[in-house]
């Protein structure tokens, strides 16, 4: 069992990374570019050891994972020697070779989810997505991953840029959609939360159907009255993104002679 985890970073991931590692009793440290960062993260999962200067860190920890901006990865792991430790960065659309050549122990632990720092997040159902540069590092970084979650699944490089392109469309893009409902609800004075029941059973069906088999609305009708309407009573980027996803929705769903 990993015992001492050092964790490089305060934000959004890691933040809940943090959380998971203090009720695992395995949080040894925090890293923060910023003191408060790190101390305020720190007094909320009670750790009492803290650090803004990497040559600093502890230098007999189990494993380091590198929780930062993408851009920033490199920079990170090119000021701290290697220790022999493992080490591993959380990034979905980074490759496990930023490593290469600085570390013997290396990986990622990429866990698929949207992370804020204001409401931190359980990870205890959120898959994992693992890699090793060698058997022995995919081993040490499942053996991580498993005590944070219960589901851990391997994929390379290529596969968690892909995955990673799949959760733009599924969360932030979904998301963007949910700010152009809420702002077409507010031009017609009505609330948002009239959409939560809506939204809530979209994504429930999600558990027995698959997203093909879930498409409803008057795309997938091919009722052109209706969608006529709609794109009246709307202008700019909204008259473009519906006119593109119910173009996207007519060509996967043509009509049956």
């Amino acid at each position: 069992m990993i015992q001492r985890v050092v964790l490089i970073g305060s934000g959004n991931v890691a933040t809940s990374l943090a959380h998971a590692l203090a009720r695992q009793g395995t949080l040894a440290q925090i890293y923060s570019r910023q003191m408060a960062h790190a101390s305020q993260l720190a007094q909320a999962v009670g750790c009492d050891c803290v650090t803004d200067d990497l040559q600093a860190l502890l230098p007999d920890a189990d494993a380091y994972v590198v929780s930062v901006r993408d851009d920033v990865i490199a920079q990170v792991i090119a000021q701290v020697p290697d220790n022999g430790a493992l080490w591993v960065h959380t990034s979905g659309s980074k490759p496990i070779d930023l490593f290469a050549g600085q570390r013997q122990c290396y990986g990622v632990l990429y866990p698929m989810q949207s992370f804020s720092r204001q409401l931190p997040t359980p990870l205890d159902e959120v898959h994992i997505f693992v890699e090793g540069n060698q058997a022995i590092s995919l081993a040490a970084v499942r053996q991580l991953a498993s005590q944070l979650s219960h589901h851990v699944v391997e994929a390379s490089s290529d596969q968690r840029r892909r995955l990673h392109v799949a959760a733009v469309f599924a969360c932030n893009f979904a998301n963007h959609l949910w700010t152009l409902a809420d702002e077409t609800l507010r031009e017609a004075e009505l609330p948002f939360e009239a959409m939560l029941p809506l939204i809530r059973t979209t994504v429930a069906k999600l558990t027995h159907l698959s997203p093909a088999q879930s498409q409803t609305g008057p795309a997938m009708r091919h009722d052109m009255q209706v969608i006529d309407s709609h794109l009246a009573m709307l202008d700019g980027d909204k008259r473009d993104i519906y006119a593109l996803l119910t173009r996207s929705i007519l060509e996967r769903n043509p009509l049956n002679d």
